[in-house]
C-alpha cells in the first residue's frame, strides 16, 4: 500500500476542502454545517457512520476485510472540528467573515483524517481490524472529547480500542513538515480560576471611610504571580495568567466588589492539590489583611496530555520510515496549552503529535501563532497528515494481529 503517493494525488482536493472548512467556522458542540461537510465527505466510503447527541459529532467505523473475527482490534483516529471566536485577520481568499475563526488549524485535522479515511477504504481489504474515525466538536474549551467518551466513542466498534493518535498543527514553533512529540507529559493541565473579592464601596475621595476591593485585588494578583515562582520547582512549573479583570462604575465610586479570571497551568499530578491549597491561602490572607473577605472558584478543565511512550515511539517509526528521517523531532519540553484528547489517552494508550504548518518564507520562531487572528497554516501538510494518519492505524493494527498470531497456542 503505497499511501503516501495516494495521499499527495488528492492534494488539491484536501486543500479546497480546508478552504471550504476554513470559510465557514463554528464555535463549540454545536457544529451542524462542519458536520455535514464531514458525513458528505464520508458518503459512500463504506464507513458504519454515527453522529453524536450532545454535540454534532461524527462517528466512523471502518471493518477491515483481513480482520481477526475472533479477537478484532482498533486503532482510534481523532481530529477536532471547531473554531475560535476571533475576528480573522489574515486577508486570505477564504477568510471567515462570522466572526469566528479556524485559528487553531482544526480545519486543517478535519480535511487530513477525511483524507486518511479515504486512503484506509481504498485499502480496506489489506486491514487487520478495524479503523475508529473521532471527528470531535467542542475542543475550545468545551471538552467535546469528554462528551464523546460519555456517549461511548471509545466502545464505539464494539469493543474498547487498542491505540488512539491524535494530530495537531501549528502555525510557528516547528518548521512546516515537521512532526514532533514526547514521552510522557505532552501538554500542560488547566484550570478556570475566578476570585471575587467583597468590601464596602463608598467615595472615591474618602477610602478610609469604605474597604476598597480593587486595591485588595491588585495585590491579590501580584502576590499569585509571587507565589507561583516561590512555591513551586522552576523545573515542575506553574503558570498563572489573569486574562479578565472586572470592577467598579466610575473613577470617583469605590465598588462593593471586585472580580478577576485567570487561566492556571501546571505539568505534573502532584501540583494538583498544592496548588489549589496555595491559592486560595494566598487569596484569603491578601483579603483579610485588608479587612476584606474573597471568594475563590477553582476549577479543572482539562488533565494532562500524557503520552504512552510506546505509542511515541512507534509514530516516530512510522514518521521516519514513511516521510524520512528528517521529519521527525524529539520534543524537548511540554507545551504549556492543553487539550481534551488527554481524556482520550488517559483511558487508552496513545499519543498526540505536532505537525508544523508555518507558512513559507516566515520563521517559526516569529510567525503568529496558534489562536492569533492572523495565524495561517501551510496546506502542504494535508497530504503527508493525511498519510501519517493512516499509516499509524493500518501498521498499528498490523502489529497488534502479529502480536496476537504470536501469542496463540499451537494446535
Amino acid at each position: 500500500m503505497d499511501l503516501l503517493d495516494d495521499a499527495r494525488a488528492m492534494s488539491d482536493d484536501l486543500a479546497q476542502l480546508r478552504q471550504r472548512l476554513h470559510a465557514e467556522p463554528e464555535i463549540g458542540l454545536d457544529l451542524p454545517r462542519t458536520q455535514e461537510k464531514v458525513l458528505a465527505e464520508l458518503d459512500g466510503l463504506g464507513y458504519e457512520l454515527s453522529t453524536g447527541t450532545g454535540t454534532t459529532s461524527v462517528v466512523a467505523v471502518l471493518r477491515g476485510g483481513a480482520r481477526d473475527e475472533a479477537d478484532p482490534r482498533t486503532v482510534l483516529l481523532r481530529a477536532d472540528m471547531d473554531a475560535l471566536p476571533v475576528e480573522e485577520e489574515t486577508g486570505l481568499d477564504f477568510a471567515a467573515t462570522n466572526g469566528a475563526m479556524h485559528a487553531c488549524g482544526h480545519d486543517l485535522h478535519t480535511a487530513s483524517l477525511v483524507g486518511a479515511a479515504r486512503l484506509l477504504s481504498t485499502h480496506r481489504d489489506h486491514l487487520r481490524g478495524d479503523v475508529l474515525l473521532m471527528f470531535q466538536p467542542g475542543e475550545e474549551g468545551w471538552d467535546g472529547a469528554g462528551v464523546m467518551i460519555d456517549e461511548g466513542v471509545l466502545d464505539a466498534a464494539g469493543r474498547r480500542v487498542d491505540a488512539a493518535y491524535g494530530m495537531h498543527v501549528f502555525s510557528s514553533m516547528l518548521p512546516s513538515g515537521r512532526f514532533s512529540s514526547r514521552h510522557g507529559a505532552m501538554m500542560s493541565a488547566s484550570h478556570e480560576l475566578v476570585v471575587t473579592v467583597r468590601g464596602q464601596g463608598g467615595h472615591g475621595s474618602m477610602p478610609y471611610r469604605a474597604r476598597d476591593p480593587i486595591a485588595a485585588m491588585a495585590e491579590i494578583i501580584t502576590s499569585l504571580q509571587t507565589m507561583v515562582t516561590r512555591r513551586f520547582d522552576i523545573f515542575d512549573p506553574v503558570v498563572l495568567t489573569v486574562g479578565k479583570v472586572e470592577g467598579g462604575s466610575k473613577r470617583n465610586i469605590i465598588p462593593d466588589t471586585a472580580r478577576f479570571e485567570a487561566t492556571v497551568r501546571r505539568f505534573s499530578e502532584a501540583n494538583h492539590d498544592r496548588l489549589r491549597d496555595a491559592i486560595h491561602e494566598v487569596v484569603g490572607g491578601v483579603a483579610a489583611a485588608h479587612g476584606l473577605e474573597a471568594d475563590v472558584l477553582f476549577r479543572d478543565e482539562y488533565p494532562l496530555t500524557v503520552n504512552t511512550d510506546d505509542e511515541v515511539d512507534f509514530a516516530e517509526g512510522v514518521v521516519r520510515e514513511v516521510l524520512g528521517e528528517g521529519r521527525w523531532e524529539q520534543m524537548k519540553d511540554p507545551i504549556a496549552g492543553s487539550e481534551d484528547f488527554s481524556r482520550v489517552i488517559a483511558a487508552v494508550p496513545g499519543a498526540f503529535i505536532g505537525i508544523g504548518a508555518t507558512m513559507p518564507g516566515l520563521d517559526p520562531a516569529t510567525s503568529p501563532t496558534n489562536h492569533s487572528p492572523r495565524a495561517d497554516f501551510d496546506p502542504a501538510v494535508l497530504p503527508d497528515a493525511a498519510a501519517t494518519y493512516a499509516e499509524l492505524a493500518v501498521r498499528r493494527l498490523e502489529a497488534l494481529a502479529s502480536s496476537t498470531s504470536a501469542a496463540a497456542p499451537s494446535a
